[in-house]
């Protein structure tokens, strides 16, 4: 279970950061905020997807949209509080977990 914790939240936060650099994110702030936010939600995320899905059999899809949601709801709120270069920052939020997620999905098919 560790080695699938620290490959997903190496594989977020390598995917995440490019996606900030292309939004525009710009310092060691902004991007250490990304790094900070990803550090909150993605072993989360993670672990309660492999108990809920994995352990209790409930529905993989119905897991992965709930706990995409609290994620994209959680770091939302991060970006609107801590962020000064983020101006939308639900969006930029719900993009960047939909953009991360689509390729880890694209990834684990190879």
């Amino acid at each position: 279970m560790l080695k699938i914790l620290a490959v997903s939240l190496a594989l977020t936060l390598a995917l995440e950061e490019l996606f900030g650099l292309a939004w525009g994110l710009r310092g060691r702030r902004e991007l250490g905020l990304m790094v900070l936010v990803n550090c909150l939600t993605n072993p989360p995320v993670v672990l309660l997807y492999h108990t809920a899905a994995g352990l209790w059999r409930w529905d993989p899809v119905l897991v992965t949209v709930a706990l995409e949601a609290a994620a994209v709801l959680v770091e939302w709120r991060c970006w609107r509080a801590l962020s000064d270069q983020v101006k939308r920052p639900f969006l930029f939020s719900l993009l960047c977990n939909g953009f991360s997620y689509g390729v880890g999905w694209i990834l684990n098919l190879l």
